[in-house]
């Protein structure tokens, strides 16, 4: 079984990180998994190389390390080609093509096909300052979520036709994790309950990629604030170099995250080798193994 722990650079690491690595490395180490640590960088106007270096620091200081294969970190912005053959592959089988539409112009999350008689077709060039978008078929996704249960959502009325490129000539998120876990061969993705929105339209679109059979998945719960909004790398709530600055130990900042998501009733220390107890318990209290 493997599995991803993918931080984006666009900011530091904070608690609501540190959560995401217990139930990464947790999950991993109770299921037998490896884990694989890949840089989401590709948003190349907001990713910066200093918080880059900024995660790995943290996260060796923390002791969470991934299992190292051909490549101990992997790099979206290393992919490119990975991804142009993806899209080429489904210029052959699916309606592809070129979208100019601005978020003002579209004026809701979902995208109705007004640019879909620019379809690019088998061998075409990708437009220049132009989107690039694929028709997604309107039948929902079902999917047994290890922490939700059953999960049913239909990417068409979610989202409409898929973003793959933006305007700027960024891979966008959606596209390119699914190409990564598909190429990586991961099969067990453990995220944020604020990306389970996401996994209906990434399972469809690896199947249209030649994917069979979809990842299992495991959306954890998040750290909020006091007013219900989630941690934020931008907001520079409760960052782990802060915390590190106040002379908190490792151990001691995963149990501060372990408690503020529920995973501890009270606050102990600990370490980054013993996370899989904490979920394993977790595990148990919802009656799943």
């Amino acid at each position: 079984m493997i599995t991803r722990f993918a931080p984006s650079p666009t900011g530091y690491l904070h608690l609501g990180h540190v959560v995401n690595c217990i139930y990464v490395w947790g999950l991993a180490r109770l299921r037998g998994g490896r884990v694989l640590l890949r840089i989401e960088d590709h948003d190349r106007i907001r990713s910066r190389p200093e918080f880059e270096r900024a995660i790995l620091e943290d996260l060796q200081w923390l002791g969470f390390a991934a299992d190292a294969g051909r490549h101990p970190v992997r790099r979206q912005s290393d992919n490119a080609g990975a991804y142009e053959r993806a899209v080429a592959r489904l210029q052959k089988s699916h309606t592809v093509y070129g979208c100019h539409c601005s978020r003002k112009d579209i004026g809701s999350d979902r995208y109705p096909g007004t640019c879909r008689d620019r379809q690019l077709h088998a061998g075409d060039p990708l437009p220049s300052g132009a989107g690039v978008r694929v028709q997604l078929d309107d039948r929902p996704e079902r999917f047994d979520d290890l922490a939700l249960g059953e999960v049913v959502q239909t990417p068409a009325e979610q989202c409409g036709d898929l973003l793959l490129r933006d305007r700027d000539g960024n891979w966008t998120y959606q596209f390119a994790v699914t190409v990564d876990d598909i190429s990586e061969g991961v099969d067990f993705v453990i995220r944020g309950l604020d990306l389970v929105s996401s996994t209906a339209r990434q399972i469809k679109l690896a199947r249209m990629l030649g994917r069979d059979s979809p990842p299992l998945f495991f959306h954890h719960p998040l750290i909020v604030k006091a007013d219900g909004e989630k941690l934020s790398k931008a907001n520079r709530d409760t960052g782990v170099s802060e915390l590190r600055a106040a002379g908190l130990d490792p151990a001691a900042v995963i149990g501060q995250a372990a408690v503020a998501v529920g995973l501890l009733d009270r606050f102990r220390p600990v370490d980054a080798a013993a996370v899989s107890e904490l979920v394993a318990v977790a595990d148990r209290q919802r009656g799943r193994t």
